[in-house]
């Protein structure tokens, strides 16, 4: 499982026709090595940060540990479902592109029939994750976790 800390920032309480459960947003906390983030010195990534603001996005997961809003919370996601999606994301569309750049290359005495056929294998590739990824299995297998209370947690200084 990797885990990483986050913080509550609402609670929704959904009710389905089986449970009723609540559904956490949460927000990574930001972790710098030297806290100049943001200030006039320090490292290139206080540059970085400037500009792109340093957003954070928020997501959901299901709140089983009936923790509050502001909490400091552990939250966890499945290794296999993290390197699942990575092979689906990223290796699926590439393979299929290579094979569809293959066929047409077989089919086609020019090199714009090849590169047609790898355009067109990327685009089937990517329809084909696009579908797979519609179906609730892989999103239910894909979904973090909230595993305990960051208060659990022992801080290293």
């Amino acid at each position: 499982m990797i885990e990483e800390r986050a913080v509550i920032l609402s609670l929704d309480n959904a009710s389905s026709d089986f449970t009723a459960s609540t559904t956490a947003t949460l927000e990574i906390e930001r972790k710098t090595a030297c806290g100049l983030c943001g200030q006039t010195r320090g490292c290139g990534n206080s540059i970085w940060g400037k500009l792109f603001a340093h957003q954070s996005t928020a997501f959901k997961a299901q709140n089983r540990i009936n923790a509050k809003v502001g909490d400091s919370v552990i939250v966890g996601i499945n290794e296999k479902a993290l390197l699942k999606s990575a092979m689906l994301l990223y290796m699926l569309p590439l393979a299929t592109m290579l094979i569809g750049a293959i066929l047409a290359k077989q089919f086609s005495a020019t090199e714009l029939g090849a590169m047609l056929g790898a355009a067109v294998g990327l685009a089937l590739g990517l329809l084909w994750v696009k579908g797979h990824t519609v179906s609730s299995s892989y999103f239910r297998l894909q979904q973090p976790v909230i595993l305990r209370l960051a208060t659990d947690e022992l801080v290293a200084s």
